[in-house]
């Protein structure tokens, strides 16, 4: 695997007006992604409604990324759910000739840690694609079956979206302990929904990459926290959380699903039709699409100012 750096872009899936999935604006949303200059592409994964994607469309959507990435950074695909369709997406993937594969958590149930190692050592055998787990939702790997998932041959990263600092500290210095004499590269993750606001604290125990849904429809928002970031420019750091990443989850906490509906409402404020959700996720009511708009461009503004220095 070739380490990931950098903002990981992880694009929406487009729908046209009758609700197929529109390859051509997907092709134009990815291109206008790596124009801003992303560490790595995952499609349809959580951002691009992967729970709402049926095998045909996911292969379609995957060589299409492939192609119009053509090499320039790592390409990952997500699966998982039940287990046949998430090895069939996992073959489907590398038929596509996909990088990697992120492995989201199985739906509905939920099993003992055993169980996900189990799940993770047959989705990953469905494939040689090298593998990301998320560590979310209904699978919650404690750091001892952490440890054990991470030394699977094919398994490459680690990514949390639980948000539990002090077990996750737990997880990451098992994994560096478990594989330091082996030699495979291993990364970690920070997969909490806009992950901007726990960077710092995640950083902090040695989780620099994320995910950034925000980078969907605002690059130049994205590339500046990272920056600033990366610089411990503190002040500028606080002043992008206060005036738009915390407003921004403010707003998407007042409806479930608007994690991914008012990415995909901003990417169309910005310019691109990716069309709606599909259910069961809802569009935002109009009084949240203003809110919207009013937070993107606070955020524009404060990387105006960034510019102008």
């Amino acid at each position: 695997m070739s380490a990931f750096e950098g903002v990981l872009f992880f694009p929406v899936t487009p729908f046209t007006a009758s609700g197929s999935v529109d390859l051509d604006v997907f092709a134009e949303h990815v291109r206008t992604g790596l124009a801003s200059g992303p560490g790595g592409v995952f499609v349809a994964c959580g951002t691009g409604e992967f729970h709402a994607l049926e095998p045909g469309e996911y292969a379609d959507l995957v060589r299409t990324a492939v192609e119009t990435v053509d090499g320039r950074v790592p390409v990952y695909a997500g699966t998982g759910g039940a287990l046949p369709l998430a090895r069939q997406f996992a073959r489907a993937a590398s038929d596509a000739r996909a990088d990697g594969l992120l492995l989201l958590p199985p739906y509905l149930v939920t099993a003992p840690p055993a169980g996900l190692v189990a799940y993770t050592k047959a989705v990953a055998e469905a494939s040689d694609l090298p593998l990301i787990v998320y560590n979310r939702g209904t699978a919650r790997f404690d750091p001892a079956s952490a440890v054990e998932v991470a030394l699977l041959p094919q398994v490459v990263g680690f990514k949390d979206g639980r948000g539990d600092l002090e077990e996750l500290s737990r997880t990451v210095t098992g994994i560096k302990a478990a594989l330091r004499d082996g030699g495979k590269p291993f990364q970690f993750f920070n997969g909490m929904p806009t992950a901007e606001a726990t960077v710092p604290a995640y950083r902090g125990i040695g989780v620099d990459l994320y995910s950034s849904a925000v980078f969907c429809f605002a690059p130049e928002i994205s590339n500046a926290y990272y920056q600033a970031v990366a610089k411990g420019d503190n002040l500028l750091v606080e002043r992008f959380l206060t005036e738009f990443f915390h407003p921004l989850i403010a707003l998407r906490d007042l409806v479930p699903g608007y994690a991914v509906s008012l990415v995909k409402a901003a990417v169309r404020q910005r310019g691109l039709d990716v069309g709606g959700v599909r259910p069961p996720l809802v569009e935002p009511v109009p009084e949240h699409l203003d809110e919207l708009r009013r937070i993107t461009a606070a955020g524009l503004a404060i990387c105006a100012e960034v510019a102008a220095r």
